[in-house]
């Protein structure tokens, strides 16, 4: 995980419709930047869920939120249009803003190690500095857990 008080790293990745976004557009806005393993699975879900349903108070803050992970723009499509999300889904198929990010891990599975996501939420400022960053996130909390830190 990257610490309070850095840079952001620089980004160039493709939205659930193909539209290419990077970190430099959201210069002048706040912006939570959350990691995730894997679309349309239970805690991933939840934790899309509940920013949706947030939405509006993020924005209301000033603050956008976009969702990566490892998946495909078609995966991402389907995972959107499953749940009616409303925000970006970034696909890094290369995992290099997930290594850049340093949320691509080596992980555990019943004794079986794999790399993978680790879920990870930050929050960017409107200079692209990194204020706050936690990859102790649970996914059913983590948008009202945002909030608290925005708020």
């Amino acid at each position: 995980m990257l610490k309070v008080g850095t840079k952001a790293p620089e980004f160039t990745l493709p939205d659930q419709n193909g539209v290419i976004h990077t970190l430099s557009e959201y210069k002048g806005k706040k912006l939570i930047l959350y990691f995730y393993p894997k679309d349309n699975t239970s805690g991933c879900s939840m934790q899309a869920c509940n920013y949706t349903e947030n939405i509006m108070m993020f924005r209301n803050l000033g603050i956008e939120v976009v969702g990566i992970s490892k998946d495909s723009v078609k995966s991402h499509k389907k995972f959107e249009e499953n749940y009616n999300l409303k925000f970006t889904l970034l696909s890094d198929e290369e995992v290099k803003a997930l290594t850049d990010y340093d949320v691509w891990k080596e992980k555990s599975l019943y004794g079986r190690k794999y790399m993978g996501a680790v879920r990870t939420t930050y929050l960017i400022d409107e200079e692209g500095n990194i204020v706050f960053a936690s990859d102790k996130v649970k996914a059913k909390q983590d948008a009202l857990d945002m909030l608290k830190v925005v708020g």
